[in-house]
């Protein structure tokens, strides 16, 4: 089985998709921590990686081919904003593919709480990272991030807790496997 999990920053995609790897027995593979520890490597911030991969296009292209090749693999629950465009891309067609979505002032209070920092801050940080996202994903894919049409399932993660949006998506997986 192949599911994709992909959103906007603060949607809860990690926190759901090691919930559905544990329960279904599915190797994770998360495209933000791959990012996280690459900006790391290089002793950047999040923000300041990001504007560097806006000039080195490679950096979003090793990503994604890590992605392509563990997928192509099976039992895996990839989470990652493009990982369902990267594999339909390269002919690799997910048995499920997943969008949350949340509102802007949710998402921001959620990073500032993961993150113990100002709600504030956290919200111009979360804007300037998903404007740089969203141009490079479009100058180097020609991927527009804010078309859903490829997505089987979208939830606004708002409107439920934890224990909610992972229901909503094991009743997605488990209707599948019938």
């Amino acid at each position: 089985m192949i599911i994709t999990i992909g959103g906007l920053p603060g949607t809860g995609t990690t926190t759901i998709a090691k919930m559905i790897a544990e329960k279904y027995n599915l190797r994770h593979v998360c495209a933000g921590f791959i990012f996280r520890e690459m900006a790391k490597e290089m002793g950047m911030d999040l923000q300041e990686f990001s504007k560097y991969a806006e000039q080195h296009k490679e950096v979003d292209e090793e990503i994604d081919r890590r992605q392509v090749e563990i997928a192509k693999q099976g039992n895996v629950i990839l989470e990652g904003r493009l990982a369902a465009w990267m594999l339909l891309k390269n002919g690799i067609k997910p048995d499920l593919t997943i969008w949350f979505k949340a509102p802007l002032e949710v998402r921001a209070e959620r990073i500032s709480e993961r993150e113990n920092t100002d709600k504030d801050v956290a919200l111009k940080k979360m804007i300037e990272r998903e404007k740089s996202e969203k141009k490079r994903y479009k100058e180097i894919y020609g991927i527009d991030i804010d078309d859903l049409s490829i997505y089987d399932l979208i939830l606004d993660t708002s409107k439920w807790n934890v224990e909610g949006v992972f229901n909503i998506v094991s009743s997605a997986i488990d209707n599948l496997k019938r």
